[in-house]
């Protein structure tokens, strides 16, 4: 987590399952702080395998460039077969078999690690796409980013990096993460200044919420909830966000409205201008959350 809060703050948005409405939150949020900081608010799209909140956010784009990964080439010629380069491979993207050495590019994840330990200088590192950045504008003016992977690829991780990498210190910056509790998402939290935390009142809502609150935890990065389909009381997760201390920092309830909204493809603002004031309150509390979290001596 940073220290500082004197920039705008980055805000991831997660969830423990997908279908819980992360998307909508992160573009809700996004198209209602920039009627208060126009110019300065960027979605930083970070769902690269389903990215889609370009649905929701119809940005004009502007521009698009490759990410690539290195991957070993062998010069067979200088390789004298001792094999380092498969033992030290951890996802099997290399094998030494007799005098053969065999690449699989499509498993490898680009450490390096293969022609680091070769011992005569027989692999040649070579870029292979894996995967795009889109960088556009939205109507509102929000500035846009998105990473997809490729088809057929495994390794999210380069790519969530590359498009972290739009990141600006000048904006504020709204980091929509993939689903669940795993690698990806855990790359896109990563250096936050505060994840919103989206579930549902359900107890599969809860269940992958504990494991949610949890991975924030830690990775210290501190932590808040958001309730969305909202409807009858659910004592459960009441009782756990009390044990746990966590804030409810808003609530949407299963309201027809909103539903029609998104099947057109429009945000919380699309169903109603009253979600404005709510959105806006709770960016308030989370910035009053990580200032007050800053403010506080380490132990």
């Amino acid at each position: 987590m940073k220290t500082s809060v004197e920039r705008k703050l980055t805000i991831s948005v997660a969830a423990g399952k997908g279908g819980t409405g992360k998307t909508l939150i992160s573009c809700s949020l996004a198209q209602a702080l920039v009627r208060r900081h126009p110019g300065a608010v960027q979605v930083i799209d970070c769902d690269v395998e389903e990215p889609n909140a370009d649905i929701l956010l119809r940005p004009e784009i502007t521009s698009r460039e490759d990410v690539s990964i290195l991957v070993p080439e062998v010069d067979l010629g200088r390789c004298t077969h001792c094999r380092k380069c498969a033992h030290v491979c951890e996802v099997g993207a290399i094998a030494a078999i007799g005098k053969a050495v065999l690449t699989f590019h499509d498993m490898c994840s680009g450490c390096g690690a293969c022609a680091y330990v070769c011992p005569t200088g027989a692999i040649e590192e070579m870029p292979l796409r894996i995967g795009e950045l889109a960088h556009g504008t939205s109507p509102e003016c929000i500035d846009f980013h998105h990473g997809r992977l490729d088809v057929g690829h495994q390794r999210a991780t380069p790519v969530t990096n590359a498009v972290k990498a739009a990141i600006s210190p000048d904006m504020i910056a709204i980091v929509d993460a993939p689903p669940g509790t795993a690698c990806p998402m855990q790359e896109a939290v990563d250096d936050s200044d505060y994840c919103i935390l989206v579930t549902e009142p359900t107890p599969f809502g809860l269940a992958n919420l504990r494991e949610a609150v949890a991975t924030c935890r830690r990775m210290d990065v501190p932590c808040g909830v958001m309730i969305n389909r909202a409807r009858n009381a659910y004592t459960e997760m009441a009782d756990y966000l009390d044990e746990e201390g966590l804030e409810v920092l808003m609530s949407v309830p299963e309201r027809r409205s909103i539903a029609e909204a998104y099947s057109r493809g429009e945000t919380l603002l699309g169903a109603d201008d009253e979600w404005l004031d709510a959105l806006l309150q709770m960016y308030e509390s989370i910035a009053e959350a990580v200032a007050a979290d800053a403010a506080t001596p380490s132990a």
